[in-house]
């Protein structure tokens, strides 16, 4: 009876079972072939195929590469097994709070960090090659800059922004900028340093705007001095300084602080190499390249923000692999977001470089080449520092002081042990 109590699997009626536990060979071997009762296999493991093992047996899977990506749920009814570590049952836990364990089978991964020296070294040569070109060369900076000469004209009929640089070129007045002011025919002149007469300037600057059968009229000329330029200047460069100090800090509060240097250094690099590229080739630098600077921030940013996410996801989700894979995993799943993103991207940019005039054809050159360096350092810069650093999954991790473990206290009063 004891034997069939603890096998109830096994028929009674059988007439080949008997007390000695006899049997054929087809019984016995498929009692063998039945999951063991002795605690080292259950229902559990053998009808959920997604249930976490421990960390060796982890170790072993993801080397063989033999399933696919499987993802445990939340709502899973799998209990945590109470003998683990601490420190497992903090990663389950954490793992648990991003949505389950990810398994990482036969799943490709591109190696990006596999040209992690050739990247780095190409980036200090960047670096260092736009930081050169702008102490030697200088900036080409614009009237924003260095001040000048200001001028709201009006004409009696749609002019064209060609025909009104032609005039200006052909009574003197070279290197003269013109933006239109809502209209066809309200426009801002900008110039050089001109003379401090502003009677005399403004009765040739007149007779300079006039074309054939469309006569200009000038409402106001300011004259812009070179200290409101330098003002001007200096204020550009608080700017962007304060913005990067602004991003080192929201990733470190919002993140990580190795996350944080990657991120800005990135930033620095995107904004650097494009402000490099102006000097190096003479471009114009006026204000308008330095908002493209600005946007080039913040783009770069989100885009770092977006890989930074599934790192810190997958590092504390994905077992049994190294850091340099889980930042490799990261960045493939987040691949074909970065394509289509710069893209679209890249569309309306190249649309404002050809379509958009004068007045924007230097600030979508600078988002052209900054959104190349952007995606660049996004997949390379700001991932391969915090990995030099060391990062790892104790980072996202948050685990338990033990200083603030409870303590198991035991009292035992001793009249309980005294006799009556």
């Amino acid at each position: 009876m004891a034997i069939e109590q603890n096998n109830p699997t096994k028929k009674p009626n059988t007439p080949t079972s008997n007390s000695s536990g006899g049997g054929s060979d087809d019984d016995k071997r498929r009692r063998r072939n039945k999951p063991r009762r002795d605690g080292k296999g259950s229902n559990n493991q053998t009808n959920n195929s997604t249930t976490p093992k421990s960390s060796k047996g982890k170790g072993r899977r993801a080397g063989q590469n033999s399933q696919a990506l499987a993802t445990q749920g939340p709502n899973s009814t799998t209990d945590i097994d109470p003998n683990i570590s601490a420190d497992d049952a903090a990663d389950d836990a954490a793992a648990k709070a991003e949505g389950g364990i990810k398994a990482i089978g036969n799943q490709r991964l591109i190696p990006f960090m596999s040209l992690e020296k050739p990247m780095a070294i190409l980036s200090i040569v960047l670096i260092i090659g736009s930081i050169l070109a702008i102490a030697i060369n200088g900036l080409n900076l614009g009237l924003d800059f260095t001040g000048g000469v200001s001028a709201d004209v009006r004409y009696e009929q749609p002019a064209e922004q060609v025909e009104v640089v032609k005039a200006l070129a052909d009574n003197g007045f070279d290197d003269s900028v013109v933006q239109y002011l809502g209209t066809r025919q309200e426009l801002l002149v900008r110039l050089p340093p001109q003379s401090d007469n502003i009677n005399g300037l403004n009765a040739t600057l007149n007779q300079a705007l006039d074309l054939p059968n469309n006569n200009a009229e000038i409402s106001n000329v300011n004259i812009i001095g070179s200290q409101v330029g330098n003002e001007v200047y200096l204020n550009s460069l608080m700017a962007v300084a304060l913005a990067l100090t602004c991003m080192l800090g929201y990733v470190a509060l919002r993140f990580q602080f190795k996350l944080a240097i990657g991120a800005v250094v990135a930033l620095f690099h995107d904004a650097i190499v494009t402000v490099g590229f102006f000097a190096l080739f003479g471009l114009p630098f006026d204000l308008t390249v330095l908002a493209a600077v600005l946007a080039l921030i913040g783009y770069s940013l989100n885009d770092t923000i977006v890989v930074y996410d599934r790192i810190r996801e997958n590092f504390r989700r994905v077992r049994g692999i190294s850091p340099r894979q889980t930042i490799d995993l990261s960045l493939t799943e987040t691949l074909r977001r970065t394509i289509m993103t710069i893209s679209t991207v890249m569309l309306v940019v190249l649309a404002m470089l050809f379509l958009g005039g004068d007045g924007l054809y230097w600030f979508a050159v600078a988002l052209s080449i900054g959104l190349i360096a952007g995606t660049y350092s996004s997949i390379y810069i700001s991932s391969s520092i915090p990995l030099s650093m060391g990062l790892s999954r104790d980072d996202f991790v948050v685990k338990v002081k033990p200083e603030f473990e409870e303590e198991i206290v035991t009292f035992n009063d001793p009249k309980m042990f005294e006799q009556d």
